[in-house]
């Protein structure tokens, strides 16, 4: 009886271990995740926003201006920037509606390097995302520029979010600004889905009055709003 109970003692023993073993490798492997995905850096892919930009200027002939297009952003080739990393092409395409071509506005650049997702906009090289995403990391966007401190910070992580009829299962929300005094209201954030990119882009800089929103003097708003997203 002994040695029976020990067998299965043993067994029961070399069972568990088996069980244990992939459970925890498992967990391993997703706590080293960075989730990179959310920049969407495949080669071909594409995404189309409807886009909105007004200025204000209580000095300019017209005090308020609005222009509505459409942009469309698209992942290109490979190739070695200026300090021999690997990059890819950034492009942006333009038109002023659906039913016209698109016009190559922008040749921008973009990589994913040591855990931070940057994009060069204009020889300004700015970090976007940092990995693995994490609600209220922080950190400075123009770190590798001459521009000003920008405190980016996650306020929204693997959350679902929908915007014109698309539903997106997982995605990141980063917040650039959010400042509102009796003169200026600064609210700027941005919303990446999981293995596309970016979906929305919300920028407000105004220059207002007694804390009234509806009377500004000065500023820019700018609004993306993703349409459609794919591979070409």
């Amino acid at each position: 009886m002994k040695a029976k109970f020990t067998y299965k003692f043993y067994v029961f023993i070399i069972l568990t271990l088996i069980g244990i073993l992939p459970s925890c490798k498992k967990k391993k492997n997703e706590s080293y995740k960075t989730y990179t995905e959310y920049f969407g850096l495949s080669k071909g892919r594409y995404i189309v926003y409807d886009v909105q930009e007004m200025k204000h200027d209580i000095d300019a002939f017209f005090l308020h201006d609005t222009i509505s297009y459409q942009l469309k952003t698209w992942i290109g080739n490979e190739y070695i920037d200026n300090e021999g990393r690997v990059a890819r092409e950034f492009i942006r395409y333009k038109r002023s509606n659906a039913s016209q071509e698109w016009v190559q506005s922008d040749l921008w650049t973009t990589i994913i390097e040591n855990n931070k997702a940057e994009i060069v906009e204009e020889n300004q090289r700015i970090i976007k995302l940092i990995f693995a995403p994490i609600l209220n990391k922080t950190w400075n966007a123009n770190a590798f520029n001459l521009e000003d401190e920008l405190i980016s910070t996650y306020i929204g992580v693997h959350q679902s979010y929908s915007i014109n009829s698309l539903n997106f299962d997982s995605t990141v929300t980063v917040e650039q600004e959010n400042y509102y005094t009796m003169v200026d209201c600064k609210r700027k954030f941005e919303v990446y889905a999981k293995g596309i990119g970016l979906i929305n882009k919300y920028y407000k800089d105004l220059r207002i009055n007694n804390f009234d929103t509806t009377n500004v003097e000065k500023g820019t708003e700018i609004y993306y709003k993703c349409v459609e997203y794919g591979f070409q």
